[in-house]
């Protein structure tokens, strides 16, 4: 048996290292330990994603989205202050594509004041002030919280608060087994007093050695962006769609970098494998066998419009079609100058086979001497300050 530890987290995206993060700030002196398969930090959904800190607006006003994205953005703009990460603070306008939109637009203010988030509706008159390049029908959204990041340096910045508090960060290093009190990896045994999954696309394997979660099967969606040859800040605000209420997903829109170019995406395509970033590496016939399996039920469900959304995704690997959306957002966008194609993203998306539907929120679940993060997807990245602070606060010890 090898070195005993208070906590171990099996993923060391940045959720994971912020429940270790929060473990260390309520517990100063306990042995953490985070364990993640990659070499190097940042290699999934948390460096792979368009580095948005989200304020709050699109959820249920019941919902744990609700609550902790709200606080999650200011969380993670006070832990970008501390530690000297840039944040640009580009805001973001929601615009209608037509007018049988707007009631819809209308809903997403209500919900958003019903969250305690400054958002504000806005004329086309007002947009043009706040993006000249955007285009709406009546109204518009306006979130002046909205900001960007980039995502691989805000985890390399809590990966280091996380040692210096103390924290090990095992990268390379798969947990291959794990019960309630121990943890196995490729190359050693650990004595584990508390395990917190956090393992994203692998959360629901990890779950099932503790007899948790046995209703979900993750359902993994690809994320393709296209780069613009924009000279910075010439588009200066995110500018999203309406999104469809029936699925998770906000629809292809246009985002900042904080460096100030212009970007396309995501998309949200099914995917073949857990790990499906584009081409045949990393193929899973045993993952594609196991997704063949789901799928039906998926596209079943009363609950989605499963087959507008694969109807509406597949033809955005064509980097025309993608360009195609955003410029019903955004008139001036060509897609002669979106050719660079940036790192795809996988969202590990959970699916409840019980009742034939996607989680539209976190689910978070409770096991023998261990807690099971199962569904962390966007605005995850946002939240997962206030997600860890959750998460701790509600266990006793």
């Amino acid at each position: 048996m090898g070195h005993a530890f208070d906590l171990a987290v099996v993923g060391g995206g940045i959720v994971g290292l912020a429940l270790a993060d929060a473990w260390l700030s309520r517990y100063p002196g306990d042995q953490v330990a985070v364990f993640d398969k990659e070499p190097h930090l940042a290699a999934h959904a948390s460096g792979r994603n368009s580095g948005v800190l989200h304020a709050g607006f699109y959820y249920a006003p019941d919902s744990l989205k609700a609550q902790l994205t709200r606080d999650g953005n200011a969380m993670l703009k006070e832990f970008c202050a501390e530690r000297g990460v840039t944040v640009r603070p580009t805001g973001k306008v929601v615009v209608t594509k037509s007018e049988d939109e707007l009631p819809a637009l209308y809903e997403l203010h209500a919900r958003g004041q019903a969250n305690g988030v400054d958002i504000e509706l806005i004329d086309e008159s007002q947009l043009a002030e706040l993006e000249p390049l955007a285009r709406t029908h009546g109204h518009a959204l306006w979130s002046p919280n909205t900001a960007v990041a980039d995502p691989e340096a805000v985890v390399e910045a809590l990966a280091d608060r996380v040692r210096a508090r103390g924290g090990d960060i095992h990268m390379g290093e798969p947990v291959t087994a794990a019960g309630p009190g121990w943890l196995r990896t490729s190359t050693t045994t650990y004595s584990v007093g508390h395990l917190m999954n956090a393992a994203g696309l692998y959360a629901d394997r990890v779950a099932r050695w503790f007899d948790v979660g046995r209703e979900y099967r993750m359902l993994p969606f690809k994320g393709l962006y296209l780069y613009g040859n924009w000279a910075p800040g010439h588009l200066q605000r995110h500018v999203y769609p309406v999104p469809d209420p029936r699925n998770p997903f906000l629809g292809v829109h246009l985002t900042v970098t904080v460096d100030g170019r212009a970007k396309i995406g995501p998309t949200a395509i099914p995917s073949l494998w857990r790990e499906d970033y584009g081409g045949v590496r990393g193929a899973n016939i045993g993952e594609s066998i196991d997704l063949a399996r789901t799928y039906p039920r998926f596209l079943t469900s009363p609950h989605h419009d499963t087959l507008g959304l694969i109807r509406t995704e597949m033809p955005k690997y064509s980097r025309r079609v993608l360009a195609e959306q955003a410029a019903r957002l955004v008139p001036s966008v060509r897609a002669a100058d979106f050719t660079e194609r940036g790192r795809p993203g996988v969202r590990a998306q959970l699916f409840d086979t019980v009742n034939g539907r996607l989680e539209m929120d976190f689910v978070v679940r409770p096991g023998e001497r261990s807690t099971h993060v199962l569904n962390a997807v966007s605005p995850a990245w946002t939240s997962a300050l206030a997600v860890a602070a959750h998460v701790v606060d509600a266990l006793e010890r």
